[in-house]
């Protein structure tokens, strides 16, 4: 089952002058991760030949790159008096690229088993610039799409630089370019298609340009290249009433250990983020005596003071982790107990506590990769927030999300929204890992048998 690339167009924004936005410590702090790769499962679209396919996404995506222009451009890292450098977008409208892909022989059913491991093989070869690291940014596109064609429908593929902004500006981004697109295909004669347009200037706590205190990222042993370690995946849905039976769980328990305030304000999420936590660290057999944490991303806009705007189109995002605990103890403590130290980890996350680490970054600058994730503890990433399903290009929402191999690792667990109104978690484990996992009777009692998604294809031809 073989994925072929058969053809290759660059997409560029309308012309305007050429502009430098430099790169915060939030942004610089990505240069050696992997670019984000998402995609997005439709019904066959209503397109006489993929031909109309691509120019119907192509018009939408030149279009959205006119207000969204940085996605079009490249990094540039520019030296500094004493031995030291800048990087920045270099907005000259150098162009996304858009790929069109067939899968011979392909089903959804063979990329999307439902109850079953991810068949990681095929599902990385549905996006563009597998192993590429965003610091490649200065030579690759910062977005790239790819669109293959399946037996049964159509998989749209990005890759995105996360070095250019986190997930809330990128799905902002995609949403926009879908909204154009459905506008444009629903009804041509109709009003553009309108939406608050992102904030572009670049802002961090410590204002100014940011310049680094070496001639280049590379020279200075920052950008690495980790090849990945042999992982199984599973995506699994959690129903809403599986999450609020979660929730009310932990709820009991705090309310038993004299905990009202814990109680009282316990989320799905940290419910959700305790099973995980705990049956992970129970599937791995850690010794009673091993350190483990529970790491979550979380979006800062809404936490600065003053605020962020939401359209603010950068990195604001970092790692909170619940203070750490052995494995006997965090095992012995229970669900409430777990779900109540994420929610202690979430209120801490202050405008005075993001500014601090902006500081200790700029005393000390770092650079994340798949080494800052430790073997013992686990990391929740994305965001069930995201409007993933609100990308409709005009045929349809999609019917199913879904991520390559980029940035991930053992105990990495990405939070998407359920079809449903719940939340489905891709979670990745060294297959060891992953088989002690499939004995844990908690964690699977909590799962909710998930269905094949329903991809109809769409009536008449344009």
């Amino acid at each position: 089952m073989a994925v072929r690339v058969v053809s290759r167009r660059s997409v560029r924004p309308p012309s305007r002058p050429r502009e430098l936005i430099p790169l915060t410590t939030w942004d610089v702090s990505f240069l050696s991760a992997d670019y984000i790769q998402k995609g997005l499962l439709y019904a066959p679209p209503p397109f006489s030949t993929t031909d109309r396919l691509l120019d119907h996404l192509e018009a939408a995506l030149a279009e959205a790159l006119a207000a969204y222009y940085p996605v079009a451009g490249r990094f540039v890292t520019e030296p500094r008096p004493g031995g030291c450098c800048s990087v920045s977008i270099d907005c000259d409208g150098q162009g996304v690229d858009l790929l069109h892909a067939v899968a011979d022989g392909v089903a959804i059913a063979d990329a999307i088993p439902p109850d079953a491991d991810v068949p990681t093989g095929l599902v990385q070869s549905l996006f563009p610039l597998d192993g590429a690291v965003n610091h490649d940014g200065h030579h690759l596109p910062l977005f790239v799409v790819q669109v293959t064609d399946l037996a049964d429908g159509v998989f749209v593929g990005f890759a995105y630089n996360h070095a250019l902004s986190d997930g809330t500006a990128l799905w902002g981004f995609l949403n926009v370019w879908a909204g154009i697109a459905r506008a444009r295909l629903l009804d041509p004669h109709s009003e553009a298609f309108s939406f608050q347009p992102p904030l572009l200037q670049r802002w961090s706590p410590g204002g100014g340009d940011l310049v680094l205190p070496f001639p280049d990222l590379e020279s200075a042993g920052l950008i690495e290249r980790l090849p990945p370690p042999p992982l199984r995946e599973r995506m699994l849905h959690f129903s809403p009433e599986s999450l609020a039976a979660l929730k009310e769980r932990a709820r009991q328990e705090l309310l038993a250990a004299g905990d009202a305030a814990g109680a009282a304000a316990v989320t799905r999420f940290q419910a959700l983020a305790s099973l995980v936590w705990r049956c992970v660290t129970r599937a791995r057999r850690l010794p009673p005596e091993q350190p483990t944490v529970c790491r979550a991303a979380i979006n800062n806009r809404a936490r600065l003071r003053p605020q962020l705007p939401q359209e603010y189109f950068g990195n604001t995002i970092y790692a909170i982790a619940a203070g750490a605990v052995t494995a006997g103890e965090l095992l012995e403590r229970g669900h409430g107990w777990a779900a109540a130290a994420v929610g202690r980890a979430v209120a801490a996350h202050t405008d005075a506590d993001i500014r601090a680490r902006v500081a200790a970054w700029m005393a000390k600058p770092v650079v994340y990769n798949l080494r800052f994730f430790d073997a013992t503890g686990v990391m929740m990433g994305s965001s069930p927030r995201f409007d993933m399903y609100g990308c409709d290009l005009g045929w349809g929402p999609p019917v199913a999300a879904r991520s390559g191999r980029a940035n991930k690792s053992d105990g990495k667990a990405s939070l998407y929204p359920g079809r449903d109104g719940g939340i489905d978690a891709e979670l990745v484990l060294t297959p060891e890992h992953m088989e002690h996992l499939e004995e844990d009777h908690e964690f699977w009692a909590a799962v909710t048998p998930d269905k094949a998604p329903c991809a109809p294809a769409a009536e008449g031809k344009i």
